[in-house]
This record gives C-alpha cells, sequence and structure tokens, in this order.
C-alpha cells in the first residue's frame, strides 16, 4: 500500500513539475534576438505616438542585450531629441557615431541637437563631417558662416557654390549683407573680375561688378567694364544703365536720352533701376529745360506703374511748369498707389487744385483730410480757400478760425489765414474785420522780412 501511495506521489509530483516548466517555457526558452525584436519594435511603436519615456525604457531593454548596437543610441537620441533632453541626445548620437563613424545619420543627429540649441560653433564640426558623406550640406554651412559671423569664409562658399551649383535667392540675401560691410567688396571684386575672365559671356557678373564700382564711385573702372560688356555681349541692355549716368555726366544729353529709352523699355531691368534713372533725367532737366519733350516721353513708359515716389516727382514736375492738370494726373496716382497717407503729396494736390481753379473739389477733399488729420493747419487753410471761392463765407471762417489754433511758428502760413479771414468777410459785407484781418497779415508780413 505504501509503495502505491508512494508511487502515486511520484506521479503527482512528475506532473506538477511538468506543468511549472511547460508555464515557464515562454519566459526561459525565448530566443535573445526574438527579446530584441520584441523590444527595438515596440519602442518604435511608443516613439511614433511620442510616448518618449516608454520608449526610451524599451531600448535601454535591448542596449541590455546588444550594449554595442549602434542604431540602439541613435534611436535613444531621437527619443531624448523629443523630449528636448539635448544633453542625453547629444551623448547618445555621439556613441552612435563612434561606433559606426560611417553613418552620416549619426552625425545628422548631432548636427541637429546643435542647431536647436543654436550651438552654431560645434554644428560647424559636424556640418563638416556630414559634408563628406554628402556635398549638398555646403548649403547650411554658409547659414553657419553667417550666424557665427564668419563672413569671408561664407563669401568664399558663396561663390564657390554659385559657381558649381548657380546662384540661389537665399546665398544672394548673404551675399548682400556681406557686402553692405565695404571690407568685403574688394574681395568680392576680385572674384567678379575672376569670373568675367573665365566667362565673360555670363551678364550678371558684369552687372554686380558695375553695381559695386557705382557705390565705390569708381567711375573710370566701371567704364572699363561697360565697354568690355559691349563688346562681349553686344546690345546688352545692362550696359546702358552705366553708359546712360556716363553719358549725362559728360553733358553728351542724346546718347544719354538713347541710353535711357533702351533702359525703360527694357522688360529686363527692374523698376528700381529704371525710376531712378528717370528721376537722373528729370532733374537733369530741371536746368535744361529745351529736353523737356524728351523727359515727357519718357513719363509714358510709367503710365501703369504703381511707384508713389516716382508719380510725386512727376507731379512736382508738371505744378513747377504751371501745368496743374497734369500735376494733378500724377498726384492722384501717387495717393492711390500709396498705401498711407502722404501729408506732402496731398498737400502739393491741393495746390494743384488751387492752381486748375477745381474750388469744389479743394473744399472737400480740404475737409475730408481735415478728418484724418485734425492737428495739420494747412488742410483748414486749403477748406479755408476753396469755401471763399466757392463763396461759402461762413464755412470758410469756421475752418480758417479752428486751423489758426494750431498755427506755430510759421509766420507765412499765420499771413496767408488772415488774409483768407478778411475775404470771407469782405464777402459778408463786414469790412471792420475785413481790414483788422488784412491789417494782421500785413504786420506779420513786415515782421516776417
Amino acid at each position: 500500500m505504501k509503495k502505491t501511495i508512494s508511487f502515486f506521489l511520484f506521479l503527482v509530483l512528475l506532473c506538477n513539475s511538468a506543468l511549472l516548466l511547460a508555464q515557464a517555457e515562454p519566459e526561459s526558452i525565448v530566443p535573445d534576438e526574438d527579446k530584441f525584436q520584441d523590444y527595438f519594435y515596440e519602442s518604435l511603436k511608443q516613439k511614433g505616438i511620442e510616448n518618449y519615456d516608454r520608449a526610451i525604457t524599451e531600448l535601454e531593454h535591448c542596449l541590455k542585450l546588444k550594449p554595442n548596437d549602434a542604431t540602439i543610441y541613435s534611436e535613444l537620441g531621437k527619443n531624448y531629441l523629443g523630449q528636448k533632453d539635448y544633453e542625453r541626445a547629444y551623448n547618445s548620437f555621439e556613441k552612435a557615431a563612434q561606433i559606426d563613424p560611417k553613418n552620416k545619420w549619426f552625425w545628422a543627429g548631432m548636427y541637429e541637437v546643435n542647431y536647436q540649441t543654436k550651438n552654431y560653433n560645434q554644428a560647424i564640426v559636424n556640418i563638416n563631417k556630414l559634408i563628406e558623406f554628402d556635398p549638398a550640406y555646403k548649403e547650411d554651412l554658409v547659414s553657419l558662416y553667417m550666424y557665427t559671423q564668419q563672413f569671408d569664409k561664407a563669401l568664399a562658399l558663396i561663390n564657390e557654390l554659385n559657381e558649381k551649383a548657380g546662384k540661389s535667392s537665399m546665398r544672394e540675401m548673404y551675399k548682400t549683407q556681406i557686402l553692405s560691410q565695404g571690407k568685403y567688396q574688394n574681395a568680392e571684386i576680385e572674384n567678379l573680375l575672376n569670373q568675367i575672365d573665365k566667362n565673360p559671356k555670363v551678364e550678371s557678373n558684369y552687372i554686380a561688378l558695375l553695381k559695386l564700382y557705382s557705390q565705390n564711385n569708381e567711375a573710370e573702372k566701371a567704364l572699363q567694364i561697360i565697354k568690355k560688356l559691349e563688346v562681349e555681349i553686344p546690345g546688352s541692355e545692362w550696359a546702358q544703365v552705366g553708359l546712360f549716368k556716363y553719358y549725362l555726366d559728360k553733358n553728351d544729353t542724346q546718347k544719354a536720352i538713347n541710353s535711357m529709352n533702351v533702359i525703360l523699355a527694357s522688360t529686363s531691368i527692374d523698376a528700381k533701376i529704371k525710376n531712378k534713372v528717370l528721376l537722373d533725367f528729370l532733374n537733369f532737366v530741371k536746368t535744361n529745360p529745351k529736353f523737356t519733350p524728351e523727359l515727357e516721353k519718357a513719363f509714358s513708359y510709367f503710365d501703369k506703374d504703381p511707384d508713389a515716389n516716382l508719380n510725386k516727382e512727376i507731379g512736382k514736375f508738371y505744378l513747377n511748369k504751371k501745368q496743374a492738370d497734369k500735376a494733378i494726373l500724377y498726384f492722384e496716382k501717387a495717393l492711390k498707389s500709396n498705401s498711407v497717407e502722404d501729408v506732402e503729396t496731398n498737400l502739393l494736390l491741393l495746390q494743384a487744385y488751387v492752381e486748375n481753379k477745381q474750388f469744389e473739389l479743394l473744399a472737400k477733399k480740404a475737409a475730408n483730410l481735415i478728418e484724418i488729420y485734425p492737428s495739420q493747419p494747412q488742410f483748414y487753410y486749403f477748406a479755408g480757400v476753396g469755401n471763399n471761392q466757392l463763396k461759402q463765407y461762413k464755412n470758410a471762417i469756421t475752418f480758417l478760425e479752428m486751423g489758426l489754433d494750431y498755427v506755430v511758428g510759421d509766420v507765412v502760413l499765420e499771413a496767408n489765414f488772415n488774409l483768407q479771414l478778411g475775404e470771407a468777410y469782405n464777402g459778408l459785407g463786414d469790412f471792420k474785420k475785413k481790414e483788422m484781418y488784412f491789417a494782421k497779415a500785413n504786420q506779420l508780413v513786415k515782421a516776417k522780412k
């Protein structure tokens, strides 16, 4: 009986042991490689939902199984970066790069940390390593040189990239910024001269060089380049930009006019340069009025031009010539194209209305401007003039008396206010007040003398 019981107990214990072994088997005999894959893919999943803490925990399990796996360190770097734990992120990417220095993405991770922390000097070290893998990173290096104010290196790299890959808007913006500091212009002039020697048919190099010579007032050097440009690229419209100023300064007016017409008709020369050319010629005509017909012909190129300042200057030109009707057209165009109300242009327009005897427009426009500029005395004055001319004397007096309070230190304007008040009271038949205001105006004029 004991044997039977003992044998039975043995069977039970044996079965229990087998059962315990069966329960322990998945944990104890799963291969490390499978565990690694499970931890790793779980970390990727957690990173994808930005659960960085859990992802890091899974990666730490991976490290226990593969302590020298560069990819694990790189993934740790990405998760620490997601947490903005920049020091650990950098150290992780750095460890990955130490294990596998030929993987560019580990260096890219360090660079990303440098960039986000604005550690641009260290970023330059890492970007130079990245350039060994991919020269396209030189574009980033240009920006880093700008951020660290290493403008000489930036300029040299910009010129290298321009020659090899063509120009880009970003590099040109940086280049303009660098060349605004005169000490770098000599290096750029030398570079442009070399580029012209290598590629004499590339017009943009001549243009850039001419701008630098113009900024430095090196007229003779500019002229030599213009002549070379004409030889290498016959009919170049840009050559005329330099020749126009040269001819104008030498009083070779007809040649200057010919150059100006080419420039204004060009579709490749930008509006700013055209405006400058026209304004230069306009100022020339002020002292040489016999060329007015050529100037007026040039105005036609700007019929649809939105430039407010240019239209204002043309308006002034016609106002000085006592052609108020034309002046009005240009002043109105200037105001229409200007997003900000321009006090000077409005005053010129009101004066043009006076000279063109458009008194209703004058009174209405001046009253509207008073609402916008309630402390600007000139607008009250023009409102008074308009209403006087329309024989609305009481309205004129109201505007003039209000505006006179804002006149400070301008004797001529104060005298004109008094003259208009005298005219208004004269219109109302109040001759006593008329004489009083005329006398005040006379005293102010005498005091001014």
